[in-house]
């Protein structure tokens, strides 16, 4: 009984060692190497057979510990070296992406062997995108070819859903962006994407991970400008694009002027300082009127803490409209600016639920101060009316609206 005890240290010890001494032998990074290597010059350029080859592999190879090898071997046909260059030259295949023909097509074919492997082996995904947010930040050593290739791939990968758009992030580092490869690859890698899906799917993606406000970085920053961003990409046939950072931009400069209106107010500007501010960023940023007032509604309605009381709200609501008519009325001018008002004094009673009841009072307050008029009242009852509470507010009004037609039909 002793005998025994003393010896199960022993042994447990021994088979420990074994194991370690077996991992290292297996999971040596040079002989993962040269499995895959060796794999790929039997299958050579049959993407097919590279396939099942590589979903064989990962039963006895360590696709885990080795993602990055695996990956730089598939791409590039070796293992990389900082920079982007083949660290052993005697190790690496000919059959990679980098030797294969410069097509979509042949892109195509390589970015299902990807997608085929990483569906079999998930725990891949992580590493992978890693894999193309290194690969993106060696550009500068890779050939004019090999970065097409590179770019055409990433983009359907990215309409695939395979990779998340903030891989894109490598693209803005000052070493690839100063000599104008970021902007390059990324003519090709938005033309395969929005080629795989469309501009709004694109828009969805960058917007996730907000990137969609930072494409202007591809650029050095002396040529950051909306108007340089869009006379590259037009000239390079992605119009949708520069469309798409146009609308970007006016976009941020709406918030960033709805923000400064926020803050006039709050400091109790007078209205005609706001008024010849909101005018003048009118003219720098080509904002329509109708775009301008669902601008000034919003900043008025947000400058204030509103009672959570419905029966206190409404009186609160007809307080500050009527402060605020000035204001709003500058900004009426057109019959189409009177129904964009309308509709919004709609979506906000609906969207919250204690001024449900405020909606008709806070009409014919405006109809009072003349910001809106008796035809856009009446247009919006007809035809101009959203679907947010129309039953609600249609008959709230349906009295002041016979009164606007007899007193219409008495004149």
């Amino acid at each position: 009984m002793n005998n025994q005890k003393q010896q199960k240290p022993t042994l447990t010890g021994q088979r420990f060692k074994t194991r370690k001494r077996d991992e290292k032998e297996r999971f040596d990074p040079t002989q993962f190497q040269e499995s895959i290597v060796q794999g790929l010059n039997q299958t050579g350029s049959d993407l097919e057979a590279v396939a099942k080859f590589l979903d064989a592999s990962g039963a006895k190879l360590d696709y885990r510990r080795y993602a990055e090898t695996l990956f730089d071997i598939l791409v590039a046909g070796g293992m990389l070296a900082p920079g982007g260059s083949i660290s052993d030259d005697l190790t690496r295949t000919e059959f990679c992406l980098f030797t294969a023909q410069e097509d979509l097509e042949t892109m195509q074919a390589y970015a299902q062997v990807f997608n085929k492997l990483i569906r079999r082996y998930k725990y891949l995904e992580k590493g992978f995108e890693e894999e193309i947010k290194k690969l993106l930040l060696f550009l500068k050593g890779f050939t004019e070819s090999e970065r097409n290739k590179l770019a055409m791939l990433t983009g359907i990968l990215l309409a695939n859903g395979n990779i998340s758009a903030a891989v894109i992030g490598s693209l803005f580092n000052e070493n690839v962006v100063k000599e104008g490869v970021s902007a390059a690859f990324a003519v090709k890698l938005f033309k395969s994407w929005i080629y795989e899906r469309d501009i709004n799917a694109v828009a969805v993606a960058l917007r996730k991970v907000s990137m969609d406000n930072r494409l202007m970085e591809l650029f050095p920053a002396n040529k950051r400008s909306c108007e340089h961003f869009s006379k590259y990409f037009t000239d390079a046939g992605l119009k949708e694009l520069s469309d798409f950072a146009r609308n970007q931009e006016a976009i941020g400069s709406r918030k960033e002027l709805q923000k400064e209106l926020q803050e006039m107010m709050a400091r109790g500007d007078n209205f005609k300082d706001i008024i010849a501010y909101v005018r003048e960023e009118m003219k720098k940023t080509s904002i329509s009127e109708q775009l301008m007032i669902g601008i000034v509604w919003s900043s008025v309605m947000s400058c204030v803490e509103w009672n959570k009381k419905e029966e206190l709200v409404c009186e609160q609501s007809i307080k500050h409209l009527k402060q605020y008519s000035p204001l709003l009325k500058a900004f009426t001018s057109q019959g189409a600016s009177e129904i964009i008002l309308l509709v919004k004094i709609q979506e906000y009673c609906y969207d919250n639920i204690h001024f449900m009841k405020a909606f008709q009072k806070i009409v014919v307050l405006l109809y009072k101060a003349d910001v809106l008029s008796e035809e856009a009242i009446l247009k919006w009852y007809a035809e101009a009316h959203v679907a947010k509470g129309k039953s609600v507010f249609l008959e709230q009004m349906k009295k002041f609206v016979e009164w606007l037609k007899n007193a219409e039909e008495e004149n």
